[in-house]
């Protein structure tokens, strides 16, 4: 770590973070584009994440989020997702912002995670958005208890609009932070790829943890602290904070 990214850290007044897929993958996870196995290898997740497909055939579009919860039960959070929940406690104020679906912000003892991309452990109705209480453990999708619309998960799929609140939060967050941190995204999907860079345009000191610094861009503002979240973001808080 250089001196500039510890007393930035160190000296932040507010800490805006950004996870993607990278974080989930260090505990297992399989990011969204990686191929499909078993019998949905025959299935493009493209196909199956989009409300045309919902409408087509909504029993194969349930179970396949059902697989991908229960293969969640087995997940832990890792040493990164760990290591932002101390960041908070160490900072005056820190804003986690993520594009994960997967709940372990959370149960790494992250408190108010904005989750742009929604929860897949939660559901809601296609219809009228009524929340559910649980994620029924079913392989035909259940019906709404208030309305009879078939349930679907409380995600964002292809061709949705990210939640208002939580995009206008996460932009709130990165327009007001002294310190951003950007984990284990590639920064070019948006409207999410746009937050460090608004960052960036006050001068805020950007960090980029990714074990690849391919793709991502640089500035004399930008510090690019390349490894795997697990690793890179405990050592950043041991470096800030001996001891």
């Amino acid at each position: 770590m250089s001196p500039a990214t510890i007393a930035a850290i160190r000296g932040a007044r507010h800490v805006a973070v950004l996870t993607g897929a990278g974080i989930s993958a260090e505990s297992g996870i399989p990011t969204f584009r990686d191929a499909l196995t078993g019998w949905w290898a025959r299935f493009r997740p493209e196909d199956l994440a989009t409300p045309e497909a919902f409408q087509r055939d909504p029993d194969l579009v349930w179970r396949w989020y059902r697989e991908r919860r229960l293969r969640l039960r087995d997940v832990m959070p890792n040493p990164g997702h760990y290591a932002l929940a101390e960041l908070a406690r160490r900072v005056p104020s820190l804003t986690l912002v993520t594009q994960n679906v997967d709940g372990l912000h959370a149960r790494a003892g992250s408190a108010d995670v904005i989750e742009l991309h929604g929860n897949l452990a939660r559901v809601k109705c296609f219809d009228q958005g009524h929340p559910a209480p649980d994620f029924p453990d079913t392989d035909a999708v259940p019906r709404c208890a208030l309305c009879g619309s078939p349930l679907r998960p409380d995600v964002v799929w292809f061709g949705e609009l990210l939640p208002a609140d939580a995009l206008r939060r996460a932009q709130a967050a990165a327009g007001d932070c002294d310190v951003f941190l950007s984990v284990g995204t590639s920064n070019l999907v948006e409207p999410a790829a746009s937050l460090p860079w608004i960052a960036t345009r006050r001068g805020v000191t950007v960090m980029i943890v990714n074990p690849s610094a391919t793709g991502q861009s640089s500035g004399p503002n930008i510090h690019h602290l390349a490894g795997p979240a697990g690793r890179v973001l405990p050592e950043l808080l041991r470096e800030a904070w001996p001891g």
